[in-house]
């Protein structure tokens, strides 16, 4: 079985691994996201390859990319804007590469190997620094004139919130009203630090049902995974399920709100990527 190479590139960070099965990535790797120059960055990932002869790679990455290139498009990180990831990999090791949005990667892992095995329809959203979403429709990605941006749902407001988000584009959005630094501007501390019984988890799970219950009559998933660092907090998945029931309203069956059950997610994904392209 042919080796794959699999790559979650972050914001922060990016993660690389081997692997035949995306159950399994192995030999992971970490090398910090240079903000000021992506070919340190890049010479890093493919000192990574170069010694373990990969077959293919698939790359689950931060964005807003252009899929048909493979490119970082205007991302907030300037000196990575229009940076040809995929043929910048491609060409250092001459195999084939596939590249999609981080969420998108995740989903495709947890299809594959975790919490949405054997779902054809269902949404993954990732709740942290930002928010984003992938889907899988039909058991393949959703994507478009570019790819979906579900954390830049425009929501309405809590009757309690006052906050006008920290979107620079939108406001109050998904992302400007419930990723963790909107937690952090509004509530004066970091999410992790706030009580259980504090009104900002009422606010943080009506906004979120707010996206669940839109995408479940946009794209009426089974499932929607919510996962990332604010999700952690204890109860929330359970606040959100029942919030989102209360706004579907009885006028459809509400999808199943489950957290991923997969340690990397996105690099699981981006082996069934690099799995993809082998099998055509």
């Amino acid at each position: 079985m042919a080796l794959l190479g699999a790559i979650e590139a972050g914001g922060t960070k990016f993660l690389c691994a081997v692997g035949e099965d995306p159950a399994a990535p192995r030999d992971i790797q970490r090398f910090p996201t240079s903000a000021s120059n992506p070919a340190e960055t890049m010479a890093e990932v493919i000192r990574y390859f170069e010694s373990r002869r990969v077959a293919a790679v698939g790359v689950a990455s931060f964005g807003p990319l252009d899929l048909a290139s493979g490119s970082i498009t205007n991302s907030p990180k300037l000196a990575w804007q229009n940076y040809p990831l995929g043929e910048s990999i491609a060409t250092a090791l001459n195999v084939p590469v596939a590249v999609d949005t981080d969420v998108n990667g995740a989903a495709l892992g947890e299809a594959a190997a975790g919490a949405g095995r054997g779902v054809r329809d269902f949404v993954y959203i990732t709740v942290g620094t930002g928010i984003g979403g992938g889907a899988l429709v039909n058991g393949k990605p959703l994507h478009g004139a570019m790819h979906p941006e579900m954390g830049h749902l425009i929501l309405r407001p809590h009757p309690q919130d006052s906050f006008k988000g920290v979107c620079p584009f939108h406001g109050a959005c998904l992302e400007g009203l419930a990723s963790g630094p909107a937690m952090k501007e509004r509530w004066g501390q970091a999410a992790e630090l706030l009580p259980d019984d504090h009104l900002a988890w009422e606010m943080e799970a009506h906004y979120l049902a707010q996206a669940c219950a839109s995408l479940a009559c946009i794209l009426s998933p089974s499932k929607i995974l919510l996962g990332g660092g604010v999700m952690g907090r204890t109860g929330l998945l359970e606040r959100v399920h029942r919030e989102t029931i209360r706004l579907l309203n009885g006028y459809l069956r509400p999808p199943e709100i489950v957290a991923p059950t997969l340690p990397y997610p996105a690099l699981s994904g981006a082996l069934a990527m690099a799995r993809a392209i082998l099998e055509g």
